[in-house]
């Protein structure tokens, strides 16, 4: 396979310089951006495997600009912020983004972060080439495509939304744990914010709420999550 693209989304030159001659010294093609008020068009020009966004940028923050590449990429995205607060991750997260590194950030740690998501996109992690789907009651989950469907609604889906949707259907009603969830959803746990998986989870059953879904994801504690189906959708 070729080099993998990433394409960096930062206006502190300095930052994105080092991030970009770093990511070069491992073989990946890098581009960074130029103009901040076309950043949709030159991330699809450079058709990146995967990009690195900050939100602090100018004109329009960084949840703006993924929400606008989410309409015509699924590669991961991965926010890159000096902002620290719990809910700067949720935003992230519910407007597309797959991960959150806080700055300042040790190299190693970004490098881990980028072979992860692309094990898990494109490597030895992503799902072949013929598509699996999962039923349970009237649901539908069709993981490459990234749907869920009940009946006539089909609900569109981030990557780990449909990861996690995939383990607690397949498993219904038992509970699966969060180590389970940890292991599938992240290849190197230790870079994992013990709140990373809560934001993720709730972001699923926002999705299933937002789409009238009755269905819900019960937490039991110290033991993990289990997929309830309302009577309706049995």
């Amino acid at each position: 396979m070729d080099q993998h693209r990433i394409f960096i989304v930062e206006d502190d030159k300095k930052i994105a310089s080092l991030l970009a001659d770093t990511l070069r010294k491992y073989q990946y093609e890098v581009a960074i951006i130029e103009d901040f008020e076309q950043v949709t068009t030159e991330c699809l020009a450079f058709d990146p495997h995967l990009i690195l966004l900050d939100i602090n940028l100018p004109s329009y923050d960084g949840y703006y600009w993924c929400r606008q590449l989410r309409q015509h990429t699924t590669c991961p995205i991965l926010f890159i912020s000096a902002r620290s607060g719990d809910m700067d991750q949720v935003f992230a997260l519910e407007n597309g983004g797959d991960d959150f590194i806080t700055k300042p950030f040790h190299y190693e740690i970004v490098l881990a972060k980028i072979r992860s998501h692309l094990r898990r996109s494109f490597g030895e992690y992503a799902p072949s080439q013929s598509e699996r789907v999962v039923k349970l009651g009237a649901l539908t989950l069709y993981i490459e495509r990234m749907e869920l469907q009940l009946r006539d609604t089909i609900v569109p889906l981030q990557k780990k939304e449909s990861v996690i949707l995939e383990l607690l259907m397949n498993a219904s009603p038992k509970v699966v744990s969060r180590e389970q969830l940890l292991e599938e959803l992240w290849d190197d746990q230790s870079f994992v914010d013990e709140n990373t998986l809560n934001v993720n989870m709730a972001r699923v059953r926002k999705k299933l709420t937002d789409y009238q879904i009755q269905s819900s994801i019960e937490t039991v504690r110290g033991a993990g999550y289990r997929l309830l189906l309302a009577p309706e959708e049995l």
